[in-house]
């Protein structure tokens, strides 16, 4: 389930992307990037649509992903 960003107050959502850019694995290249400027990045992206917030009901969990891929992996709604 996508969860448009604007919905989230604007510390869950400063706390959800602090979460997601600190993950390890996330690569921002070789480069070194601020805690600060890699959330500026993430914002943008999603102010853009870019990416969007998945919210998964089995496991209870968001992520951050490609607004191409969450496409990819919602099943169309059916009435």
């Amino acid at each position: 389930m996508i969860i448009p960003h604007q919905k989230l107050s604007p510390n869950a959502l400063q706390a959800l992307v602090e979460e997601f850019v600190t993950r390890s694995g996330t690569d921002y290249g070789s480069a070194e990037t601020s805690l600060a400027e890699k959330v500026q990045q993430v914002m943008r992206q999603l102010e853009k649509g870019e990416v969007v917030i998945v919210y998964d009901t089995v496991l209870e969990t968001c992520n951050i992903t490609t607004a191409l891929q969450a496409r990819a992996d919602t099943p169309p709604e059916t009435d």
